[in-house]
């Protein structure tokens, strides 16, 4: 089974910059669709950035569109978040998510810990 270990929150300032990293063990992550998400308190979670199995197609939201880039390192079996140009409103803790397809007529969802951001003014 594969275990998602996620971490690179931390606090910064508007305008600021983090790259998250979230590392696959016990399986290799290029098999798998994986994807960031964020939830703030009080909030429904909310989709931020995918990336595709075996390809580099990738998807963002628009409030991350142009400033956030998902990126798959192979060799570091790792996924990372690469965010500029932080806002306050991007102030949430992040979550990791890798699907995998066991039968063929069902999917599972496996979600890492959760990294805190946190954006001052």
């Amino acid at each position: 089974q594969v275990v998602l270990v996620e971490s690179g929150g931390g606090l910064v300032q508007a305008g600021g910059t983090l790259r998250l990293a979230c590392a696959a063990r016990g399986g290799m992550l290029v098999r798998y669709n994986v994807g960031w998400f964020r939830q703030a308190p009080g909030k429904e979670r909310e989709f931020v950035a995918g990336v595709l199995r075996n390809v580099d197609i990738t998807d963002y939201s628009d409030s991350a569109r142009s400033r956030f880039t998902i990126t798959r390192v192979e060799a570091d079996n790792t996924v990372y978040l690469q965010m500029s140009s932080l806002k306050p409103e991007d102030t949430a803790v992040y979550y990791c998510k890798m699907r995998a397809r066991p039968l063929v007529t069902i999917e599972l969802d496996y979600w890492g810990q959760g990294t805190q951001v946190t954006v001052s003014s």
